[in-house]
C-alpha cells in the first residue's frame, strides 16, 4: 500500500515538474534564457539545442543575448530563433546576437493566459488519472488478499490528499505565471 502512494507522489511530482517545465516556455514580457533553450539549430546537419551551442545571458529586462561558442553558426542560429514561435527579431553583429524582447499586447498576454490554463488543466488531468490508477491497484491488491479492505481505504484516502495537495500547487503555479504574464 505504501508503495503504492510513493509512486503515485512521484508521478505527480513529475506532472508538476512538467507543467513547470512548459511554464518557462511561455514568453511574458520579460527577457528569459529558457525561452531560447530548445530552440532546435541545424549545425553542420544535426540538429542542436541552442543551450549546447551557445551562451545565453540577460544583460537588461528585455534583452538577451547569445554568444555562439562557434561563430560560424551564427547564421544558422539566428534563422533558428526567425523560424521559432517566438516572434523576436535578432539582432546580428558577427559576434553575438542580441535580442530585444518588445512588451506583449493585451490580446496576447490574454492568449498566453489561455493557454497557461490550458497546460494547467492539464496537468491537473494528469494528477486526477494517477490518482485513479492508484485506487485500482489498491482495489485489485484488496481483490487478490494483499491488503484488508480497511488498508485499501485508508491507501484510497491518502491517494486523495496527495492529490488534493498537487492540484493545490498547480493553482499556486498557474496564479504566479498569470500574475507574471499580465504584468505590464
Amino acid at each position: 500500500m505504501d508503495q503504492v502512494n510513493k509512486n503515485a507522489e512521484s508521478k505527480m511530482k513529475k506532472a508538476i515538474a512538467a507543467m513547470q517545465e512548459d511554464f518557462q516556455s511561455i514568453r511574458t514580457g520579460r527577457a528569459s534564457s529558457a525561452l531560447f533553450e530548445k530552440i532546435l539549430v541545424d549545425y553542420y546537419g544535426t540538429k542542436t539545442p541552442l543551450k549546447q551551442m551557445a551562451n545565453i545571458s540577460i544583460p537588461e529586462a528585455r534583452l538577451v543575448v547569445i554568444q555562439p561558442f562557434d561563430r560560424t553558426a551564427l547564421g544558422e542560429i539566428e534563422k533558428a530563433i526567425q523560424k521559432s514561435e517566438l516572434s523576436v527579431n535578432p539582432n546580428n553583429d558577427g559576434k553575438v546576437i542580441r535580442i530585444a524582447i518588445p512588451p506583449l499586447t493585451e490580446d496576447r498576454r490574454k492568449e498566453l493566459v489561455k493557454l497557461t490554463k490550458t497546460k494547467a488543466e492539464n496537468a491537473r488531468v494528469s494528477i486526477r488519472n494517477i490518482r485513479r490508477d492508484a485506487n485500482e491497484e489498491l482495489k485489485k491488491m484488496q481483490k487478490n488478499s494483499e491488503i484488508s479492505e480497511d488498508d485499501s481505504k485508508r491507501g484510497i484516502d491518502e491517494v486523495q490528499k496527495l492529490t488534493d495537495k498537487y492540484i493545490e500547487e498547480v493553482n499556486k503555479l498557474l496564479e504566479a505565471k498569470e500574475a507574471e504574464i499580465l504584468e505590464v
